[in-house]
């Protein structure tokens, strides 16, 4: 059950991002989402954050906060001299635990994730993630319809790939509350997507449990659990 509907006529922002994977056999969409009139105190949060983050462990705001890259130590986010990979990994997690405590004490922003198991590959995995957002985007629809609210959605991407834009305008016009295509956006320059990104790569290990990422299996229920429109990730 969603919580804290938007009243009549309210528009929320929702920046949602991918992840999961083909081996693993794992669908996973993360976002997160805030109201117009929290919009600016949450990116302020955001922000503050970055700043915090450039203080405490010399990652500059404007580096991009990739959560497969960072968290395994496969990219140098700080300006520290360390090269050691295990060093990274440390940083990294540290990193992500910091935005997620941040994510969790932010009254403006709440977080969801959607999931589904699958043994398709190839193009029938991409077409698979494709039907799990359409199912996504038809429960924000029809929630978003009940309480006569209205959400607009942002992503990472450049806007080549039709799945997404297709996906909208699949929606009935007459009873359609996603407003517009989604928006794209580089996640370079995007804090919001890239706090989507940690969220949904946080969902994708707390489902996907082995011995390589068990350092986060309790991620999402020690800082998320209790920001989730859904009360946890949704299998759909």
């Amino acid at each position: 059950m969603r919580h804290q509907l938007q009243g009549r006529g309210e528009i929320v922002r929702i920046d949602v991002d991918d992840s999961g994977a083909v081996d693993h056999g794992l669908i996973v969409y993360g976002w997160i989402e805030v109201a117009p009139d929290r919009w600016r105190h949450g990116l302020r949060t955001i922000l503050e954050l970055r700043k915090q983050l450039y203080r405490d462990h010399h990652v500059p705001p404007a580096v991009e906060l990739h959560a497969t890259k960072f968290v395994n130590g496969r990219t140098r986010i700080s300006t520290s001299s360390g090269s050691d990979t295990a060093e990274w990994k440390t940083l990294g997690r540290a990193v992500a635990v910091q935005c997620l405590e941040t994510l969790a004490a932010c009254p403006d922003i709440r977080v969801g994730a959607v999931w589904r198991g699958t043994a398709a590959t190839g193009r029938a995995y991409y077409e698979e993630r494709g039907h799990v957002y359409q199912t996504l985007i038809d429960g924000w629809n029809a929630e978003h319809r009940a309480t006569d609210s209205y959400a607009f959605v942002s992503m990472d991407g450049n806007g080549d790939d039709p799945t997404y834009f297709n996906a909208h305008r699949s929606l009935p016009l007459d009873t359609r509350h996603l407003i517009e295509d989604p928006m794209m956006h580089d996640s370079r320059r995007s804090q919001w997507v890239q706090m989507a990104d940690l969220v949904a790569y946080t969902a994708f290990t707390h489902l996907n449990r082995h011995s390589g990422n068990e350092f986060g299996w309790t991620w999402y229920e020690d800082y998320l659990l209790g920001k989730d429109v859904n009360g946890g990730p949704k299998r759909v």
